[in-house]
């Protein structure tokens, strides 16, 4: 593989053009075709094989027109004034009247319209009457939220709080919010804040109405420039520290484009294309560095022409990458094996993304360095080059570092399996769900919202369920079987109020909206859930309807309860595969076993760090953030697969380098020190550059992003300092030589993969021997003969 490797590396460095050509051209072409064809992004959370998700799609195909996205706008009067009397009632009016008259929009008004023209054979209006008619004479609740009217006619959709100083208008866009045209969702808003900017109305839309999160912000780019700082201390030159950036950025640029452009046949999530982006920034630099950094070792060590050096580079560290690269694409694709489409998605995306990175560093990046020549290293480095300032305080505090490890390894060892132990105990107490408006920080207007609404109505109006009751045989419902299970739904403990919402067009179908006492991710919404479904045999045995339910918090505890369970599947999956491939790529037993202790450390102290974070609100102010949510339903699996993968990158770069001290003649403690030494700086560096980038994604407005970005940046930043760098010197000094012996059975079936480069070496050293011996035999039979 080294040798393959180097002649791609000499080739890439000799006609640079050729192949930044093809990078160039790849990348036109995928911006040529995202001009053309708009990207579709969804937010939509789709778990198929779920209860809520039958539910949905049973819906969308009884009553398309109910199927569409939602939309939730609340109007709040400023200083406790009335939202339902004079001037500001007319703004209310003229601001659903602009609304329902928006493009994309279902206006309530004609449906219910068209409802009244049918009279006595409309299955909603005699359901609905019925319905009321067996409340009659009961007292409403004080509590109760008020249905607008105007000039004695019901107003579709706006309800009034008690206090009268908020208006809730829920309606129904014509398709999913992400099928929506570019600008319908802000049009729709920008409407109904015009005709009531002259009050001084608050519009505030709930999270329902978020389309697709900003891609790439301030925190992300401050990120960036972080990396790029890091890549400069590192590196030592402008030119060096830039060629990782430029690497990176064409790798996502191909990987995220063309997923991008996937999305425009197949509707994807935007946390697919945010996780594309994260890693393909956060491994195409570090891969890109690893390289470089080795590059200019040979330059500045060996004297080595760049030339040579480039390919000696990428066919040494080359190999790691590359194996480290196939390493995190395992991780990925093992999602595969979940079942779950939006996971599936995910990963495809995320693996071809990193496989990019690869190729960009194995491609391109020797390309680049043609191009730029002898120019990598500035004449200074070259006349420091081996001396004291050479060696530098970087390699001092490396060895110092390593050699305290190793003299004591034992309480090393201990004090970091303590350290990621009591960051793990959190994640005890871990509840999973998805993010509402209440996971928004308190300046959006989606928490604004939430708080609001909350506050005027009750928080179960932030998180509405949706009952749908279906007769059997498609036959029509009857109106007393509709008002039983009104009032048996209405009696169900925590359910605060039940509505009538819709029909279908035969009668065989009805949609109840379900409100409960408590806000969507409460535990006590949770239980409603569970009481309706628990209850459903017995509403078709007294009522002769099937009946199941779907909303936020049915679709939390599906994802929730699905994702669990297959969790333990999962990561046994890409446990497996990867002890497999560091099997092959270390020939030891000892280091898979302890790669794959340590990264069980890693990710169970991120989950507690997670947790206490998110979920507790612990150190919430340092980090910019004032909303606590359970963790993520999708973020364990993603975090197991992603950060499994990212921590064997520093496996393989770290321990790589101490089988080669191995190899060349060190053994024991000094073997993972002489071996620590060399690769901890740039293993440092990757480390620092990787967490800035994900750091950045943890200022993300978005509450799934925000917790994506910082599970990873707290997992790489613990894998990195506590595992990579305490725990595994300790643990291979503990095992000396002995971590290198492998079954002698099990050494001659084993292929020998070369990732250290040693093969290519020999191979080098062998040909410039000969080169020599042919040289000298010319210049012998050159001599005149009087001279021999």
């Amino acid at each position: 593989m080294s040798t393959l490797l180097y002649r791609i590396g000499k080739t890439a460095y000799e006609r640079p053009w050729y192949f930044i050509g093809a990078w160039l051209l790849v990348i036109a072409t995928i911006i040529g075709f995202l001009l053309a064809n708009p990207v579709r992004l969804s937010n939509e959370i789709r778990i198929d094989g779920t209860p809520a998700q039958a539910v949905i799609d049973e819906l969308s195909q009884k009553l398309p027109d109910a199927s569409g996205g939602q939309g939730i706008i609340a109007f709040a009067a400023p200083d406790g004034r009335r939202i339902d009397d004079g001037a500001n009632l007319r703004a209310l009016e003229k601001a659903v009247d602009g609304i329902y008259s928006s493009a994309h929009v279902v206006d309530a008004r004609k449906v219910m319209a068209a409802e009244l023209a049918k009279g006595q054979d409309s299955a909603l209006l005699q359901a609905a009457g019925a319905i009321a008619q067996a409340h009659a004479g009961a007292p409403a609740a004080a509590d109760a939220p008020i249905p607008l009217a105007v000039d004695g006619q019901p107003v579709p959709g706006v309800v009034i709080s008690p206090d009268h100083t908020v208006a809730l208008f829920q309606f129904q866009f014509d398709k999913q919010t992400f099928e929506l045209p570019d600008g319908t969702v802000h049009a729709t808003i920008a409407t109904a804040q015009k005709a009531v900017g002259q009050r001084d109305i608050a519009v505030l839309p709930s999270q329902t109405m978020l389309q697709v999160p900003e891609l790439f912000g301030i925190g992300e780019v401050i990120g960036l420039l972080l990396a790029a700082l890091v890549l400069l201390i590192t590196l030592g030159s402008v030119v060096a520290a830039g060629l990782p950036l430029i690497t990176a950025l064409a790798g996502v640029a191909v990987g995220v484009g063309g997923a991008f452009a996937l999305s425009t046949v197949i509707p994807m999530h935007s946390l697919t294309a945010m996780l594309a982006v994260m890693l393909g920034l956060a491994v195409g630099i570090d891969y890109a560095l690893f390289i470089v950094n080795r590059q200019r070792r040979f330059i500045l060590d060996q004297r080595l022409p760049a030339r040579d050096a480039t390919a000696r580079a990428i066919g040494t560290s080359g190999s790691a990458v590359l194996f480290a690269g196939t390493t995190v694409m395992i991780a990925l694709l093992a999602l595969t094996v979940v079942g779950v489409q939006l996971l599936t998605t995910m990963a495809i995306a995320a693996a071809a993304t990193v496989a990019l990175a690869v190729l960009c560093a194995l491609t391109l990046l020797p390309a680049l360095l043609g191009v730029v020549g002898e120019r990598i290293c500035s004449p200074r480095a070259r006349l420091t080059a081996g001396g004291a300032q050479d060696s530098g305080s970087a390699h001092r505090i490396a060895s110092a570092w390593a050699g305290a490890v190793t003299r004591h390894r034992y309480l090393a060892a201990g004090a970091a399996i303590v350290i990621t132990g009591l960051i793990a105990l959190p994640a005890l107490g871990m509840s999973l769900g998805l993010p509402s408006g209440a996971s928004y920080n308190a300046d959006t207007p989606q928490r604004q919202s939430y708080d609001t609404v909350a506050a005027g109505f009750g928080a179960g109006y932030n998180g509405p369920l949706v009952v749908v009751a279906t007769d059997p045989q498609g036959h029509k419902i009857a109106p007393d079987e509709l008002v039983g299970l009104d009032q048996d739904l209405g009696r169900l403990h925590g359910v605060r109020a039940v509505s009538i919402g819709g029909t279908d067009g035969t009668g065989s179908t009805a949609v109840f909206t379900v409100i409960p006492d408590s806000g969507p991710n409460d535990p006590a919404t949770a239980s409603v859930v569970r009481a309706i479904r628990d209850h459903s045999p017995g509403y078709a045995d007294r009522w002769n309807v099937d009946v199941g339910v779907t909303g936020f918090a049915a679709l939390a505890i599906d994802v929730s309860e699905r994702l669990s369970s297959v969790l333990p599947l999962y990561i046994v999956v890409v446990i497996g595969l990867s002890l497999i491939v560091l099997l092959l790529v270390f020939r030891s037993i000892i280091v898979p076993i302890k790669a794959t202790v340590g990264f069980l450390l890693s990710v169970l102290a991120t989950f507690g760090a997670t947790t206490a974070v998110f979920q507790w609100g612990w150190l919430q102010g340092l980090l910019g953030m004032d909303a606590t949510a359970p963790v993520l339903s999708l973020l364990p699996i993603i975090i197991t697969g992603v950060l499994y993968g990212l921590a064997m990158d520093y496996e393989v770069f770290l321990v790589s380098s101490m089988k080669e001290a191995h190899v060349h003649g060190h053994h024991g403690r000094e073997s993972v020190v002489y071996g620590f030494t060399i690769a901890s700086r740039v293993v440092v560096a990757a480390a620092i550059i990787m967490t800035s980038v994900f750091a950045g994604f943890a200022f993300n407005s978005d509450p799934m992003i925000k917790q994506v970005g910082f599970a990873l940046a707290i997992g790489v930043l613990l894998d990195a300092f506590v595992v990579r760098i305490t725990l595994v010197p300790a643990v291979m000094a503990i095992f000396g030589d002995t971590a290198w012996r492998l079954p002698r059975w099990l050494d001659r079936i084993l292929p020998d993969l070369d990732i250290e480069g040693d093969k290519l070496a020999r191979r080098l050293r062998s040909e410039r021997e000969s080169e020599q011996q042919t040289a000298d035999a010319m210049r012998g039979s050159s001599r005149p003969d009087s001279a021999r």
